[in-house]
């Protein structure tokens, strides 16, 4: 069995129980709130929710944010199989998660990723899920930059045939020509700074208000690349 396929519970390492507390937060807030788009996954759009990008571009369009720090893909689907997807009807779910899972492999990770798509796609059959791509990671060159970016590479070739499933790519000049990534981009080499979040997240937002205000967009049309 491939364990990030396997609905499990985040470790409560701290022994505050922060995590569950985040999540029956999650609960009520689907019972309470209606949402047209529901960003799902970990650290990188919880981060997204503090900055200037998300009270431009996405507060406006009746979002939620359902994102924790350090979730793997395993921990995302127990979520979902606990309730958070279970009183809510978003046209969109924006899915972000993978770059934590850094024991497992590209394939084992994707597989994971891609049993959370099916498993929304079984709870809500007419949502559209959109995925950015996981961003690269680490000041120089590192293994966890080529996994990440095998992921994406697996995913793009799984999804690209997927109804109502579409993946952008927001990993595009974090890069510098000498291999490193700038504290500019990413202030601990992982989660965006304000600026960054703009320029990644702007084909993110451009995809929602196509999808919202056009319905379904056309492959050819879809700001992935």
């Amino acid at each position: 069995m491939n364990p990030c396929s396997i609905a499990t519970p985040q470790q409560d390492t701290e022994g505050d129980g922060r995590w569950n507390s985040i999540h029956n937060r999650f609960l009520s807030d689907a019972k309470g709130k209606d949402a047209d788009v529901i960003f799902l996954g970990d650290s990188i759009l919880q981060a997204l929710e503090h900055t200037e990008v998300w009270n431009q571009w996405f507060a406006p369009l009746h979002c939620l944010n359902f994102s924790i720090h350090r979730d793997q893909t395993q921990n995302v689907l127990w979520r979902i199989r606990n309730g958070e997807l279970d009183h809510v009807d978003p046209k969109v779910i924006v899915l972000h998660v993978g770059t934590n899972n850094v024991e497992y492999t590209a394939e084992q990770i994707c597989e994971g990723i891609l049993e959370i798509i099916h498993t929304i796609q079984e709870k809500h059959p007419n949502v559209y899920v959109v995925i950015p791509s996981l961003l690269p990671r680490g000041q120089h060159p590192n293994l966890l930059r080529e996994k990440n970016s095998k992921i994406n590479q697996l995913l793009k070739e799984k999804v690209v045939h997927m109804k109502k499933v579409d993946m952008v790519f927001i990993d595009k000049g974090f890069i510098q020509s000498d291999g490193t990534i700038s504290h500019h981009d990413m202030h601990d080499y992982l989660i965006p700074t304000n600026a960054a979040c703009r320029k990644a997240f702007e084909p993110v937002h451009d995809l929602l208000h196509q999808i919202l205000s056009e319905g379904e967009p056309e492959k050819d049309l879809t700001p992935s690349e």
